[in-house]
């Protein structure tokens, strides 16, 4: 049976998602709570492999398990093992077709930002302390120039290509950005694409807030994006205050009561 997991977690516990045998991360917590309540191992595939330090609201996996698996005791069991720092909000019986990955059509992360003179403790794990007062109004209009579809090789981290492969495409098509203030000293960014490149949210983040800033004008983005060129644009913004928040997927509704019956079926 595929399975469809909706998780958080707590990314400052973690050196990033993905496997790494010498630290901590999320992909190696949830493979080892798998591997121990179903006795065997299994292939999880993710929707975005998140850095050291980033967080996720909604981050989806996919994998397989026995088809009488019990979902509500399976979720209770990994919880038991995982919690606090990571939580299974909800698993799901899926399409067999349905990849975690491949099958998302859009993503979305907020980044949020503590603008005010002090840092507040608290917040040190979920937010970037900012105590230069900024200019919301100047970080809209510089944010409304990543609409639409660019080459983002000036706000990406360029991985070289393995041999035998060719350098991916860093062309990306952003359909929405906003800015919100949450409450009297918190901001919040949203930004919604089809996919993202390596630290691509992170650096539009920096070099927004240095707007924000009015280090540079709202009008240079343009100039920015078309340079192709990574030192151009800002530093990343720190990982701690990222969010994988939703994954968006076509309506399966169809294909699952497809599943549903064929599990009915005597």
């Amino acid at each position: 049976m595929r399975v469809k997991g909706i998780l958080s977690y707590d990314g400052s516990s973690f050196h990033g998602y993905a496997i790494n045998s010498d630290v901590r991360t999320v992909a190696g917590e949830l493979d080892s709570a798998l591997t121990k309540v179903l006795g065997e191992k299994v292939a999880v595939t993710c929707a975005g492999r998140t850095d050291r330090g980033v967080h996720a609201q909604g981050q989806v996996i996919s994998f397989d398990t026995p088809q009488d698996t019990d979902l509500g005791k399976l979720q209770n069991s990994i919880n038991r093992i995982c919690r606090p720092h990571i939580v299974i909000n909800n698993l799901s019986a899926a399409p067999p077709e349905f990849d975690a990955r491949f099958s998302a059509t859009g993503r979305c992360y907020r980044y949020r930002i503590l603008n005010q003179k002090n840092p507040n403790p608290f917040l040190a794990a979920t937010t970037w302390h900012v105590p230069t007062n900024l200019n919301l109004e100047k970080m809209v209009q510089a944010s409304n120039h990543f609409l639409g579809t660019h080459d983002f090789s000036s706000f990406c981290k360029r991985t070289s290509p393995q041999p035998g492969y060719k350098e991916r495409s860093l062309v990306r098509t952003v359909q929405s950005v906003t800015w919100s203030k949450k409450d009297e000293n918190i901001i919040e960014f949203e930004i919604f694409a089809s996919s993202f490149c390596h630290q691509m949210v992170r650096s539009i983040v920096g070099t927004i807030v240095r707007v924000g800033k009015g280090h540079i004008s709202e009008k240079k983005i343009p100039e920015i994006l078309t340079a192709h060129d990574r030192q151009g644009a800002g530093s990343p913004a720190p990982p701690n205050g990222l969010i994988l928040w939703s994954v968006q997927y076509p309506d399966f509704n169809d294909d699952l009561e497809r599943v549903a019956e064929t599990q009915s079926a005597p």
